[in-house]
């Protein structure tokens, strides 16, 4: 009995239809034109690095012990002891930098390119979903180190929540375990990184993604109508030329620049300088400007407006069908954003 048929026996579907949804879907897709562009590929970058995310957190979390007292040293043993576990926990820590890069990269090109308009809304609003789950799960993940920077940085940034409207101080309390960053607050963040931020940026994902292959790839504006490739070799290709890439590129940084482990947490002993991680500096920078609950008031006003930004657009092209106020908002951002990063990485 052929294989086929030995499957088609006790999963009886039409495979038939099977294989033509398959082939219209995943082979026969049409591809618009532009898309040939490398800059347009970077759709499928977040996927392949929150897949390669997925694959070395399940390999650290073997070794890993949530707890303060055993946490540190854990780490310790996985990047000298461990074979090949200082360049497991090097892709995880370069990969989640690398996540976070490719998901404002994807973003800016659908910023700039409107391909957020009707009917795609949802599926920003998803997109920037996707982004703060990636901002989570770096946050948790830089905690569970339980290093002088790690502790202390999560203490400082875990204090801002209390500075939220109405919802401040419960929140901190429920993210710490209680008052104080204590051995509560190790295993809630472990718990969120590895049980609860996963499934939800898995099905967000999928979402994402499903509600993409309904709509199709969005065309440029203007330029509706240019064309198209099938997915099929040509695109399918450069997914896989992207996921080589990545890895040679993570495998290179973990061995030339390995993350370091610091000192042991020490809460009786504040560090110098406490800083967050790069892609968290505008926050940092707009907290130190501002009195606490005014810049958490403005960040939270920032945000519902990223939220929520196809239908203000939209509203702003009706009325003043010329003005592009996607360049305008998007070259300012991008000039805070980088401005912002260079400067206190220099500082």
């Amino acid at each position: 009995m052929k294989l086929k048929d030995w499957i088609l026996e006790r999963f009886p579907i039409n495979y038939e239809r099977f294989v033509e949804i398959n082939e219209k879907v995943f082979i026969k897709e049409p591809i618009p034109l532009h898309y040939k562009k490398w800059f347009f590929a970077t759709g499928a970058a977040p996927l392949i690095l929150i897949a390669l995310q997925i694959v070395t957190g399940i390999l650290l979390m073997f070794y890993y012990i949530a707890s303060p007292e055993a946490a540190y040293e854990s780490v310790r043993y996985i990047s000298q002891e461990v074979r090949f576990g200082f360049w497991i926990r090097g892709i995880h820590r370069w990969g989640s930098n690398l996540l976070v890069i490719a998901l404002l990269l994807h973003m800016t090109r659908v910023f700039f390119t409107r391909a957020y308009r009707r009917p795609r809304e949802l599926n920003w609003i998803i997109g920037v979903i996707l982004l703060g789950l990636s901002f989570g799960l770096s946050l948790t993940g830089y905690s569970l180190i339980q290093n002088q920077v790690s502790y202390w940085a999560t203490t400082v940034g875990t204090n801002s929540v209390n500075a939220i409207p109405l919802i401040g101080k419960p929140l901190l309390q429920f993210l710490r375990g209680g008052e104080e960053v204590t051995a509560n607050t190790l295993t809630r963040f472990f718990t969120f990184h590895v049980t609860l931020l996963p499934p939800l940026l898995l099905l967000f994902m999928f979402v994402h993604i499903f509600i993409l292959r309904l709509h199709g790839m969005a065309e440029l504006e203007g330029k509706e109508g240019e064309g198209s490739y099938a997915f099929y070799p040509e695109h399918f290709f450069k997914v896989i030329i992207l996921t080589l890439f990545f890895v040679a590129t993570l495998s290179t940084l973990a061995v030339i620049l390995p993350p370091g482990l610091g000192e042991p947490a020490d809460p009786s002993t504040t560090p110098a300088v406490i800083k967050p991680e790069w892609y968290f500096y505008p926050v940092y920078i707009a907290l130190k400007l501002m009195p606490m609950h005014i810049g958490m008031s403005v960040l939270m006003i920032l945000g519902v407006i990223l939220v929520f930004w196809p239908f203000i657009d939209e509203f702003v092209k009706r009325r003043a069908p010329k003005l592009r106020l996607n360049y305008i908002v998007g070259t300012i951002a991008i000039l805070t954003f980088l401005t912002v990063t260079i400067w206190e990485i220099i500082v």
